[in-house]
């Protein structure tokens, strides 16, 4: 019989460790400690390895982790079974935010980096595994090109089938961010087999939806209306915000430096310690204090906006937007600390959200170890894939490859 940690886990593109966080912190129905266990994580941002590596290098082993290029990354280095592949390959050249035609566009280096990923599936042959991205991948030649490696045993990844991928909102899992995320999932074809039902690996189904004030509402469909579950309302930003901050604000971090990876980088930093401000020109200082909340860059009077602004007052609503206390924040991106950039404005202070309200947002804990100045942690906040979103993968994954007979778990527990 298995042991609890028997779920070998490898990230790629890991980041600061979103997904890893997410699937570590996943608790069996029944039983003490995380069911995974990572064996093996690449990342070629040494700040965000660096993070990664002061959080779980005690789990994973620094040794495991590469800070550098995945092509530089040899698979071979992990010798333990590997049943479970995560990953995000770099996804800017996918996103809505970019103006070229990327969907035609097979030139941005970051959009190639995926077959990386595949080389390292090829290597490793994992049971499932976990491709996230941004919504814009799955209309990219890219992902076509990715599902046509699948179809046929002549494929890169014959061997797999692809589950339809979805896009995901990570508000549905919980976390009270309205984040939206591509999330393709792939079974080997005898892992397949061998479930009762021959099933491949599906999607986690939502815990929270989007419903007006006065209640939770059933999920629809289901083998019958009494046993339906019961889902909550989003979680909304004001349960954040109630939290009181362990630190007082600053505007610079301590000075202090680690080197979990053998090169000093300012850090460790606990999450309580981004409480970090920012010192307002006094134009930005009277913009925040005539926005009103739930406002943006419309309430502001002419003498207050600028005449781009101005021209165009049917643009997006989110800059200079403060975020809705009673709703989930929008998607926490890299500069979050720029309200020009964003609804990245407090609920009712006069200033921009911080570096720790973001983690926050994100799901990551009080007590999460960040490497990096302010500009590199920033970034990996706002790359990171929320916290809540990973667990409920991770749970996915767990109850799937305990009907298969992968795990230890008990069938109560893989019908939870």
């Amino acid at each position: 019989m298995l042991t609890d940690d028997s779920i070998t886990i490898v990230d790629l593109f890991s980041g600061c460790g979103g997904l890893t966080a997410g699937f570590h912190s996943y608790r069996a129905p029944g039983r003490d400690g995380a069911p995974f266990r990572t064996v093996g994580a690449v990342e070629h941002d040494l700040a965000a390895a660096s993070t990664y590596a002061v959080n779980f290098g005690e789990h994973t082993g620094v040794e495991r982790i590469h800070a550098g290029d995945i092509e530089a990354w040899d698979p071979s280095v992990v010798q333990e079974r590997v049943d479970v592949i995560l990953g995000g390959p770099p996804c800017q050249g996918f996103s809505a935010l970019n103006k070229r035609n990327l969907v035609a566009d097979l030139g941005d280096a970051r959009n190639v980096l995926w077959r990386e990923y595949v080389r390292v599936v090829r290597a490793l042959r994992p049971k499932v595994f976990v491709i996230e991205n941004v919504g814009r991948f799955l209309d990219s030649d890219e992902y076509a090109l990715l599902r046509a490696e699948t179809e046929g045993p002549d494929g890169l990844l014959g061997e797999y089938e692809l589950t339809e991928a979805r896009v995901l909102n990570a508000a549905d899992y919980g976390v009270p961010q309205a984040r939206r995320r591509a999330i393709v999932l792939a079974t080997r074809r005898d892992v397949r087999a061998a479930h009762p039902r021959g099933l491949t690996l599906d999607y986690p189904a939502p815990t929270h939806t989007r419903v007006p004030r006065g209640g939770p509402v059933p999920v629809p469909g289901g083998p019958g209306t009494e046993d339906l579950p019961v889902l909550s309302p989003w979680e909304t930003v004001a349960s954040v915000f109630a939290k009181a901050p362990r630190a007082t604000s600053t505007n610079q971090l301590p000075a202090r430096s680690c080197a979990p990876l053998g090169v000093d980088l300012p850090g460790a930093y606990r999450t309580f310690e981004l409480h970090l401000g920012r010192t307002p020109r006094p134009m930005s200082r009277l913009r925040y204090e005539a926005i009103p909340p739930g406002g943006n860059r419309n309430d502001l009077p002419p003498e207050l906006s600028t005449q781009a602004w101005l021209r165009h007052r049917s643009g997006t609503g989110d800059v200079m937007g403060r975020l809705h206390l009673d709703r989930p924040s929008v998607t926490i991106r890299t500069e979050f600390f720029k309200p020009e950039k964003g609804r990245y404005l407090h609920p009712s202070e006069h200033r921009p959200i911080t570096h720790m309200e973001a983690a926050h947002i994100q799901g990551f804990p009080e007590d999460f170890r960040w490497c990096g100045t302010k500009l590199q942690i920033a970034r990996q906040i706002g790359n990171a894939v929320p916290v809540g979103l990973a667990a409920a993968l991770a749970g996915q994954v767990y109850r799937y490859l305990a009907e298969v007979g992968a795990t230890a778990a008990a069938p109560s527990d893989a019908a939870v």
